[in-house]
């Protein structure tokens, strides 16, 4: 499918596409890899607060980029729910089994995906079940693998604290959480990654990610345990074996989601001094840097997906009933209408968008930003002398439709 395809005249119903017959932005490819925010610009200036784009396999959606417009579709799931079974595209058949995009914006059988009394059911088994997790020691779990990473480059007096470290402890952390091995955490690492970059193998990580799940959920059904997917059999919710695999990994894909705020928490203090210095003295909480890196680089760039319930005007546009929504949480923060002087500081400010908003909030955030003050802490403890190796310019990140990464934050300490 292209862009010129469905600006003919069998362009479907309400295809954003079809919008002033003009080809229209690519929310991938190696323009949106490289730099994703003069995209999200652009389209603010060409189209306002919402613009019409193309997903990868040039499928048409509407990218969200106004901060009221985004807090709007959000909190009112009944006007734009969550549920792909009512996007006309999948229903008409242009979205082939095969798409990059079907591990973030099918359908599943887990909270995410639905809405209503459904929702409440599932996301109040997940709210129990990660409020259980958090009992049973996170923090603990947190210091022991981010001391365990550590272990691994201490002695080389230097390392990537982006393939070294954040891209493992969160990871590994809700890998215990859930019941498995530390070698099947580290499979994990990978293929949710894959999910996240999606283009033509993000099918076959998610298949990986589906498999070790599935084995653990098999093998707690018979050998019940201390963790999450022990818990989420036991619920009184009453699960199904598949509502149980999908929530799993949906953890999981959430923690991926987590290494990259830990990236990004870990390139703010080590390109400012003062930040580190504070830091290291007490003078500065890890909150605030953490709050600092939701509102000017969210872990996730894109949030997938909304569904128009109906015809509806949004931003100026003709929403069409089926219309495929994707929010953009980075240019939702640089919104000039609630952020005119992005210089100011956001600390003590956490109206940002990165855990999203209404019923579909990220149910984990607040675990998310445990794993991170104590990766962050125990780092700065056990490297005194802890340095970035490269002027803070050479840094560079690599973008996917839905997340923008630190390639990689070299770092150099005395050993």
């Amino acid at each position: 499918m292209n862009a010129q395809t469905l600006n003919g005249p069998d362009a479907p119903r309400g295809c954003p596409v079809a919008h002033g017959g003009a080809e229209l932005a690519r929310l991938y490819g190696p323009d949106a890899a490289t730099d994703p925010q003069a995209i999200y610009e652009r389209l603010r200036k060409e189209h306002g607060s919402v613009a019409p784009v193309l997903l990868e396999g040039d499928v048409p959606a509407w990218l969200v980029l106004g901060y009221r417009e985004s807090r709007r579709v959000l909190d009112n799931p009944s006007q734009f729910p969550r549920d792909a079974r009512t996007w006309r595209d999948w229903q008409e058949g242009r979205i082939a089994e095969t798409s990059a995009l079907i591990p973030m914006l099918a359908w599943r059988p887990d909270c995410v995906s639905q809405d209503g009394e459904p929702h409440r059911r599932l996301r109040g088994a997940v709210n129990d079940v990660l409020q259980a997790a958090v009992g049973r020691g996170i923090r603990r779990h947190a210091t022991h693998f981010a001391n365990k990473q550590i272990d691994g480059f201490a002695a080389d007096g230097r390392a990537d604290l982006v393939a070294d470290y954040a891209d493992y402890v969160p990871m590994l952390v809700m890998s215990r959480v859930l019941g498995l091995a530390e070698a099947q955490g580290r499979r994990l690492v990978e293929a949710c990654s894959g999910v996240l970059k999606g283009g033509a193998e993000a099918l076959v990580h998610d298949g990986v990610i589906r498999e070790i799940l599935r084995e653990l959920v098999e093998r707690r059904q018979s050998e019940p345990g201390s963790d999450l997917a022990s818990d989420l059999l036991e619920h009184h919710a009453a699960l199904d074996h598949d509502e149980v695999v999908d929530h799993l990994r949906m953890v999981m894909i959430a923690a991926a989601v987590t290494t990259n705020l830990l990236a990004r928490v870990l390139g703010l203090v080590l390109t400012d001094t003062s930040r580190l210095s504070g830091l290291i003295g007490g003078q500065l909480n890890i909150s605030a840097v953490m709050e600092e890196a939701m509102w000017n680089s969210p872990p996730l760039s894109v949030l997938p997906g909304r569904f128009a319930a109906g015809d509806v005007e949004l931003g100026g546009h003709r929403i069409e009933g089926g219309d495929l929504l994707v929010l953009g949480l980075a240019p939702g923060n640089f919104d000039p209408e609630i952020r005119p002087d992005t210089h100011v500081s956001v600390a003590g400010n956490q109206a940002h968008l990165a855990f999203g908003s209404g019923p579909h909030e990220c149910p984990g955030q607040s675990m998310g930003q445990s794993m991170i003050e104590i990766a962050v802490d125990v780092l700065l403890h056990r490297l005194p002398g802890l340095r970035l190796a490269v002027e803070a310019d050479e840094l560079t990140s690599t973008a996917s439709t839905w997340e923008s990464r630190l390639d990689r934050l070299p770092v150099e300490f005395p050993v």
